[in-house]
């Protein structure tokens, strides 16, 4: 597996180039996946070569980090563990409610909870998962600088997070890597947040890279998703618009034929190819997927594929919102 160093200076981090997003085995995706199956391909993700897994306490909540914790506790020292804070969850029964909470206290008591649950002594990355409008973005980056002065977080980073939140927590304390959905259906993170994080050496970490199962081929008009499955809520799932984004999938499938590869292989090629310090991590319950998302490292996007696939990009006019109104008021792009 190829490596790749978000960050730079005393805050930088090599993790291998495709990390694993564990969001899927323990909810959003429907039913949460078999535990034992779960660890057994997280563990397959680490004899493969990954080294960085992201979590948060908010899947679940609590479980995914549980899980996590217990998958990688044999090869601690081998792996990467990315975490979040941030919604606004009660931090004893994990009970969800509305909106966000990082008030430094809350911080504190969520990374107490983020450390027993997956068994470490300090967290390799703490992001805070969506901005708190009620908290000035200097606290919370404070609050961060306290507990890694204290040795129980290592870097930080934020998620979601708009150009300017993105300076003003760097400031405070250097950031390691933003988090933020990113892909060939998503493409915000380019009209300001990637020339911020290039000028400011900070890593980029893309999630939903498959565009949450679309890019990959799989999806179309007549999927029917689980009741539990948070894609039955999100504009651009919707049966209408599905079929009126198929063009993508079909520019997809077309690189791919050409490049001896799958759509969910030339997916996150795409993304690699774009910067060097971009590291996307796809998620999937099932180890054949695993394997196939992990071949993406050898999809070679010369610049005359990337400008043709720019080219056919920009003649697509893509249909529905990523998120539902609601959600997207909790990010800053």
């Amino acid at each position: 597996m190829q490596r790749r160093t978000l960050g730079t200076g005393h805050v930088a981090l090599e993790v291998s180039a495709l990390g694993l997003g564990c969001m899927g085995m323990s909810s959003s995706y429907g039913p949460a996946g078999d535990k034992k199956e779960m660890i057994a391909l997280i563990r397959v993700a680490v004899d493969r070569g990954v080294t960085f897994f992201d979590t948060a306490e908010a899947y679940g909540p609590f479980a995914n980090e549980e899980l996590v914790g217990e998958a990688l506790a044999p090869v601690r020292d081998k792996v990467v563990i990315a975490t979040k804070f941030g919604f606004n969850i009660d931090p004893d029964t994990g009970e969800r409610r509305a909106g966000v909470a990082s008030r430094p206290e809350r911080i504190r008591r969520a990374v107490e909870g983020s450390l027993k649950r997956l068994g470490l002594e300090a967290i390799d990355i703490l992001y805070q998962h969506r901005v708190d409008p009620a908290v000035p973005i200097e606290e919370v980056a404070g609050a961060v600088k306290d507990l890694i002065a204290q040795g129980k977080v290592k870097r930080f980073g934020l998620s979601e997070a708009g150009a300017q939140t993105i300076r003003r927590a760097h400031a405070v304390q250097p950031i390691t890597a933003v988090q933020s959905e990113y892909s060939l259906w998503w493409r915000g993170p380019e009209t300001e947040i990637l020339t911020t994080l290039e000028e400011l050496g900070i890593g980029f970490v893309c999630f939903s890279p498959l565009g949450a199962g679309f890019l990959t081929g799989k999806i179309d008009e007549t999927t029917a998703f689980d009741k539990t499955d948070f894609r039955t809520m999100v504009p651009r799932f919707a049966p209408d618009a599905l079929k009126g984004n198929m063009a993508l999938v079909e520019l997809v499938r077309a690189v791919a034929v050409r490049k001896g590869a799958t759509p969910a292989q030339v997916a996150p090629a795409w993304l690699l190819a774009k910067r060097p310090w971009i590291v996307p991590i796809p998620g999937t319950t099932k180890p054949h997927r695993l394997l196939e998302n992990l071949g993406a490292t050898g999809v070679d996007l010369t610049v005359n594929d990337l400008t043709e696939i720019e080219v056919a990009l920009s003649r697509i006019s893509l249909k529905g919102a990523r998120l539902p109104e609601s959600a997207l008021k909790l990010t800053g792009l």
